[in-house]
């Protein structure tokens, strides 16, 4: 349910209907716009007499919220959330560009491509240093080791670091991260969101393979709900009958999401199609669509890359793509 208030409502009566909407043991969320306060209620609502609520002289309008998912729905909050990082901001009209190799390899790899991709434009660090691999086999990335690295890099360019968590038992080992990225794997690893959301730290939640917009929101959720409300959303494909690239890039996700929740929205064009040479035009149509931002896969040596070279661009390639992405935006932004 949700409480729309009028105009210029004053302090005091505000924040007594607080009082009184949290004595019925309910959460409350209130968002504060340039021109009306909404007030989201969260819990058992079946209480609350609307009509008695909608007679207050103080109150414009009262609506049910039928979604399941509250903390992240726009309804609660009508305006976007710009989440910071640093001197990065990321929503609210603000492009994150965010890039680097899939897997950390060595000092020299991430410090090279860190420096190659700032250079570029881009204003965050992607790297892999925990690495969910579809074969035992596969080379699953220098975890520890990996994220010193990355922090190396980052004090070498100034740039915030993204990299994936997988287990609840390593949160420690990411207490200096600037971003923590749940995988698609993971989207629905609750135990996991639940832990995530008690970090004051911004959450990069991906998409998982074969799951809907309202699963993703419900997982967004689990993570608001145990208060972090410092969530970006993220499409990289899902799972369909292509068999001509790794997944289906779902662009009608980016203006769908926007629709119903006040999260920022980026899009992976590299994880969504697997292939290099496809990852311009998909970013350039993502950018075209809405989206807050991309996270693209770029390696200095992309055939000699332990993990996805065949989706990674080359520094040089990055460059003339994020400069194609800035046209776009002036174009998207006037």
């Amino acid at each position: 349910m949700i409480v729309i208030l009028k105009h210029n409502v004053p302090q005091e009566k505000k924040e007594q209907l607080i009082a009184w909407l949290k004595k019925m043991g309910l959460t409350i969320h209130v968002s504060d716009g340039e021109y009306q306060t909404v007030i989201g209620l969260i819990g058992d609502t079946s209480w609350v007499d609307m009509d008695l609520v909608e007679s207050l002289d103080i109150v414009d309008s009262v609506k049910r919220v039928s979604e399941p998912f509250k903390c992240c729905n726009r309804k609660f909050h009508p305006d976007d959330l710009v989440v910071e990082v640093g001197d990065v901001k990321i929503g609210g009209g603000h492009f994150a560009m965010i890039a680097g190799p899939c897997s950390v390899e060595t000092e020299e790899q991430i410090v090279t491509v860190a420096k190659a991709v700032k250079a570029a434009g881009a204003n965050l660090l992607r790297g892999g240093a925990f690495k969910p691999r579809t074969s035992p086999y596969d080379f699953a990335g220098l975890k520890a080791e990996g994220l010193e690295l990355l922090k190396i890099a980052r004090a070498e360019t100034g740039l915030p670091i993204v990299t994936e968590l997988m287990n609840i038992m390593d949160i420690p080992l990411f207490e200096d991260v600037d971003v923590i990225q749940v995988g698609a794997r993971n989207m629905q690893n609750f135990d996991l969101l639940r832990e995530l959301g008690k970090l004051d730290k911004p959450i990069l939640l991906k998409r998982g393979l074969a799951n809907t917009l309202k699963e993703l929101l419900m997982s967004a959720e689990y993570i608001m709900a145990s208060g972090n409300e410092r969530v970006i959303l993220c499409e990289r494909g899902i799972r369909t009958f292509s068999d001509y690239m790794r997944n289906t890039l779902d662009l009608a996700a980016v203006p769908m999401l926007h629709e119903l929740t006040h999260l920022p929205v980026i899009v992976d064009p590299s994880h969504a199609t697997g292939i290099a040479r496809m990852v311009p035009p998909m970013a350039l149509a993502a950018t075209a669509g809405g989206a807050d931002g991309l996270i693209i896969e770029v390696h200095n040596d992309p055939v000699h890359a332990l993990c996805d070279g065949a989706q990674s661009l080359r520094p040089e390639e990055y460059e003339k793509l994020a400069a194609k992405v800035f046209e776009i935006r002036k174009v998207v932004a006037s």
